[in-house]
């Protein structure tokens, strides 16, 4: 296409097909090439098209955040393993996990790479990671594929492992691991390689506030569930379904599985923005639950029983009897914390020290500014008379004032007894004594 002397070229690469076991992901690249090409008759026709061209990007801002460089994933190397090539990278949940695409986004899905790393002794391992747009949606993505006969692994933030496989979480990045062998170092080595993970700013990388009200007595260790939408509640078979959630209004839900004296139950938290709403949603719950077998939207869970503490809608179902039920549900309590920083209170004896250092800084300060404003006055009148002498200072008209004369005066009272002394002995005859 060509506009104006001006011609754009563009082209785009197709798809490459990649292997995909838990996340499948084909490689994009796209490749863009431009040519400009313009008439040229003068250096001034030339400075006035830069300048406009200048003004032209400056002024339209077509999608910045496209342009801006984004933080690989997966490093070069850790550990003592190297990459083999380069990464393969997808931006589309669906190359990640096709099955589980919809879950993905419901978790903020951002990008995927995957790549396969080796050693000088010949062992491979094929790492799959994916990124999300905060820690909520690492951690839900790392329960959702979590399974229950994995061992407890200190890896990243929270880690398991299944035989050759290891799955872990370290911020808002969740990676699958596949050795081709086993090796006692294996954790050591991935745990180098959490740390090399790029990490959320700010409130991103904070974990939902609802994972704190899960009871730790009786919990089933790798059944917690973390869920922000309907997909991922859906595939997590729940006591409640999602419509009676109601993911519309923001609302998040934890599960997990407990043993108790009369058997295992589900425990399930949904977590509302406000208290209002969580009562709302509780009676359209409870309406659920009482209505006919046919006409529940209740999951058939067997017993149910359920509390709202604060925005926080408490379930318990399963083979429980009412009386563990109730208990497993009195561990589930929202506190609401007021903190009040400002003090209110005035101590003297707290406050005598800050006054005394106070008086005696108000007293350098004004000593200093006496200092300083002596001599700049002497120092302006001395400047002064020797530049300009009599001319400002000590001028002959402005000198007058009055003088009492003193050493005129006893001179001439010495020399008038003197002379009167004289007088009165030439007065005197003599013999007249």
């Amino acid at each position: 296409m060509v506009t104006s002397g001006c011609r754009v070229v563009e082209t785009v690469a197709g798809s490459m097909p990649i292997l995909g076991e838990t996340f499948r992901h084909p490689m994009w690249s796209n490749k863009k090439e431009f040519s400009i090409s313009y008439p040229m008759r003068s250096s001034r026709l030339l400075l006035v098209f830069c300048v406009f061209l200048c003004g032209v990007g400056a002024g339209v801002a077509v999608n910045p955040a496209s342009s801006a460089p984004v933080t690989p994933i997966l490093p070069q190397q850790f550990g003592g393993w190297q990459m083999q090539g380069a990464a393969q990278t997808s931006s589309d949940p669906g190359a990640a996990d096709p099955t589980n695409a919809a879950v993905l986004k419901e978790y903020g899905f951002t990008d995927f790479a995957s790549s396969t790393y080796t050693r000088e002794d010949g062992r491979t391992v094929k790492i799959r990671a994916a990124r999300f747009a905060d820690a909520s949606g690492g951690f839900g993505a790392y329960t959702f594929y979590l399974q229950p006969d994995m061992t407890r692994e200190q890896i990243g933030d929270q880690g398991a492992s299944l035989g050759q496989r290891v799955l872990f979480y370290r911020g808002h990045i969740v990676i699958d691991a596949l050795f081709s062998k086993e090796s006692p170092m294996s954790g050591a080595e991935l745990r180098e390689l959490a740390g090399t993970l790029p990490r959320p700013g700010g409130n991103a990388g904070n974990l939902p506030p609802i994972l704190g009200f899960m009871p730790v007595r009786g919990y089933v260790a790798n059944t917690e569930k973390y869920a922000m939408g309907a997909a991922a509640l859906a595939a997590l078979a729940p006591p409640v379904s999602a419509d009676l959630v109601d993911f519309s209004v923001r609302s998040e839900v934890t599960l997990g599985r407990y043993t108790t004296p009369s058997g295992e139950a589900t425990l399930m938290l949904i977590y509302y923005p406000t208290p209002q709403l969580a009562a709302d949603h509780l009676h359209r719950i409870d309406a659920s639950h009482q209505r006919k077998p046919g006409e529940s939207s209740v999951e058939n869970a067997g017993e149910f029983y359920d509390k709202r503490s604060g925005p926080i809608i408490a379930i318990a179902a399963g083979a429980l009897s009412e009386r563990d039920a109730r208990d497993l549900l009195r561990r589930v309590n929202y506190e609401a914390n007021v903190t009040w920083n400002e003090n209110t209170s005035f101590d003297p004896n707290k406050d005598l020290g800050k006054l005394l250092v106070n008086i005696i800084l108000l007293c350098a300060i004004l000593g200093a500014m006496a200092i300083v404003a002596g001599v700049a006055f002497g120092g302006i009148r001395i400047l002064m008379k020797r530049l300009f002498p009599d001319r400002v200072f000590d001028r002959p008209e402005q000198m007058e004032f009055i003088s009492l004369h003193l050493a005129e005066t006893m001179a001439k009272g010495a020399s008038g007894s003197g002379s009167g002394a004289q007088t009165e002995s030439s007065q005197i005859p003599p013999g007249g004594r």
